[in-house]
């Protein structure tokens, strides 16, 4: 490894979160172009050594993240638990979200033909879906849309690389 990918690594290790790839030129002082080498030749240097990290790269950068293979041991071994599922109506309402964004709480309601509000809370302290705006209507409702934290989860690197909704016959 040499000192720029060691280099690199230090840095991601210190932050919580992706790192867009021009600010990792910056911090490494090089042109995009070298920085995206130093971070191929991270990654390829820690999945060979089959280190206990990986360089992810998403839709806000690249970072370091635990080795998937190992999440079953960690777990077992810190005694950690893992989150929640996600209920049905969860499910519903992120599929409503994902794929009418932006869209208000009453539209949810609307498709769904039942109350949504504790779902949406869910969704939002999951950081799954956020607020991004007002409708310019009466009563300015809150607009809600998927998270960069949402594509990072389902491997997306934005919204529309969602997969097409079948076809369904209108009734």
């Amino acid at each position: 490894m040499d000192r720029l990918e060691a280099l690199l690594q230090a840095l991601l290790f210190l932050q919580a979160e992706p790192v867009a790839m021009g600010q990792v030129g910056l911090w490494l002082g090089v042109p995009d172009d070298i920085a995206q080498r130093v971070v191929e030749n991270l990654m390829i240097g820690l999945e060979q050594a089959q280190a206990g990290v990986v360089l992810e790269r998403g839709p806000a950068g690249v970072r370091l993240t635990t080795r998937p293979e190992l999440g079953e041991e960690l777990v077992r071994r810190l005694g950690l638990r893992a989150p929640q599922p996600l209920s049905p109506a969860s499910w519903e309402v992120l599929a409503i979200v994902a794929y009418r964004q932006p869209v208000t709480r009453l539209e949810i309601e609307d498709l769904r033909q039942t109350g949504s509000e504790r779902t949406i809370q869910t969704l939002l302290d999951r950081q799954l879906i956020e607020e991004v705006g007002r409708k310019e209507t009466p009563g300015r409702p809150i607009l809600y849309g998927t998270t960069v934290h949402f594509l990072q989860e389902f491997g997306l690197a934005r919204a529309e690389d969602l997969p097409a909704l079948p076809d369904t016959p209108n009734a």
